[in-house]
C-alpha cells in the first residue's frame, strides 16, 4: 500500500509543476479587482502578477516555456476582455481550451488512437506500437472516454457560466474544475489504467522491446 501510494505521488509530481501558480493566480487577481476597482485595473494588476511570476522564474533559471506560457496566456485572455469590455470574455481562453479537447479526444477515439495513449508516449517515451496492441490499447481507449466526459463537463459549466455573464463564477469554476479535478482523474485513470492492463494480460513495455514470449509478467509501473 505504501509502494504504491508512493508510487501514484511520483507520478502526480510531473503533473503538479511550475506552471500551476501562472494559471491559479492571475485570474483570480483578476475577478476580485474587477469587482472592486472595474475592468481596466483588473487587467493591469493581471498582467503586473503574471510579468512578475515570469520575471521570477527567468531568475529561477526555469524553463522559459513556463515563465512565457503564463504571461502569453494572461496576455490573450485580457486582450479577450478588453476587445469586448466584458470581464467574462477574459475565460474565452479557457472556453476554446476546453473545446479543443473535447474534439481531440473523440477525434482519437474514432480514429482509434485514444488520447491518453498519445500523452503516456509524449511523456514517458515508450514503444508506440506497444499502446495499439489489442491486450493494451482497450485500456488506454477507456480511460480516454473518462478524460473526454471530464472535458464535457468543464465546457458545458463554463459555457453556462459564461452566458450569464459571470466573471467571478467563471473563475471559481475554472480553479475547482482545473487543478483539484484534473489530479483526482489522474488518479483514477492510473490505477483503473493498471488494473484494466494487468485484466488484458499484454506484455509489459520491457517485455515488449525485447520480445518476450508469454507468459507476461505486465506492465508493472507506469500507465
Amino acid at each position: 500500500m505504501t509502494n504504491r501510494r508512493t508510487e501514484i505521488l511520483e507520478e502526480l509530481k510531473s503533473v503538479v509543476s511550475g506552471k500551476t501558480l501562472d494559471a491559479l493566480i492571475p485570474p483570480l487577481i483578476f475577478v476580485v479587482t474587477n469587482s472592486i476597482l472595474g475592468l481596466r485595473p483588473a487587467i493591469a494588476l493581471a498582467m503586473g502578477t503574471a510579468l512578475l511570476l515570469s520575471l521570477i522564474r527567468l531568475l529561477r533559471r526555469q524553463p522559459l516555456k513556463y515563465a512565457l506560457g503564463g504571461l502569453g496566456g494572461v496576455a490573450l485572455a485580457s486582450a479577450f476582455a478588453l476587445f469586448a469590455g466584458r470581464a467574462e470574455n477574459y475565460f474565452i481562453p479557457k472556453i476554446l481550451g476546453s473545446a479543443f479537447m473535447v474534439v481531440l479526444s473523440l477525434v482519437s477515439l474514432i480514429a482509434g488512437k485514444p488520447l491518453a495513449a498519445w500523452t503516456s508516449h509524449l511523456s514517458r517515451a515508450w514503444p508506440v506500437d506497444w499502446y495499439w496492441r489489442r491486450d493494451v490499447l482497450p485500456a488506454y481507449r477507456e480511460v480516454t472516454w473518462l478524460w473526454t466526459g471530464l472535458f464535457v463537463m468543464r465546457l458545458a459549466i463554463q459555457v453556462l457560466l459564461y452566458l450569464r455573464g459571470s466573471a467571478a463564477q467563471l473563475a471559481w469554476a475554472n480553479l475547482l474544475l482545473g487543478t483539484p479535478v484534473t489530479l483526482g482523474v489522474l488518479v483514477v485513470s492510473y490505477l483503473y489504467g493498471q488494473k484494466r492492463l494487468h485484466q488484458l494480460g499484454g506484455p509489459g513495455v520491457r517485455e515488449f522491446t525485447e520480445g518476450a514470449s508469454p507468459p507476461w509478467e505486465g506492465q508493472t509501473r507506469g500507465f
